[in-house]
């Protein structure tokens, strides 16, 4: 299985570029938010159920798809400090012993451009963070500096790419067109 894991700040675009990505290939399109989703209504974001549950759900996820025979799928993460640091190792570890890999990809966007997206509606979809005020907050406290991670095959600005820009950028630079579709 090959994982293309697309990491950025908040409000990057990286579920919308994630969706136009799985709507350009037809891959499967795995979302942070669907496990987050799933425990906010029963633990608090970032107690210890919660980071132990959301992580044991997405390498459950991984490990599944990597052995089900899930030719490429699509996973969308923000770096943030509730993550445990051995994370990101686990996520490659758990895909490559299925003989599978990792392709990161990085969206980027100018702060001011960042920050005028993240109260958009949108965001509200997921229950994601949309109060400038706070993104200031954890970004001067580094909240967003962990877990580290590896360098990334491919580093797009989308404040200069539109998502399918974006995704036709992500589908030549992995060669992903030529792939099985799941």
């Amino acid at each position: 299985m090959r994982l293309v894991f697309i990491f950025g700040l908040p409000a990057t675009g990286k579920l919308t570029v994630a969706r136009e990505l799985a709507r350009l290939t037809g891959y499967k399109l795995f979302h942070n938010h669907l496990a987050v989703d799933l425990l906010l209504p029963v633990f608090e974001f970032g107690s210890e159920p919660f980071v132990e549950l959301r992580e044991e759900i997405w390498l459950a996820v991984f490990n599944r798809a990597a052995r089900g025979g899930v030719p490429v799928m699509i996973f969308t993460f923000a770096p943030e400090n509730t993550v445990r640091p051995k994370f990101v190792h686990n996520v490659v570890a758990a895909v490559s012993s299925s003989g599978g890999a990792v392709d990161f990809v990085e969206l980027t966007c100018p702060l001011p451009e960042l920050k005028r997206r993240i109260e958009s509606a949108s965001r509200r979809e997921h229950g994601k963070l949309t109060s400038v005020a706070l993104f200031d907050q954890l970004y001067a406290a580094g909240n967003f500096n962990s877990p580290a991670m590896p360098e990334a095959k491919l580093s797009i600005d989308t404040s200069l790419h539109s998502p399918a820009e974006a995704a036709k950028q992500i589908v030549q630079t992995l060669e992903l067109a030529d792939l099985p579709r799941t």
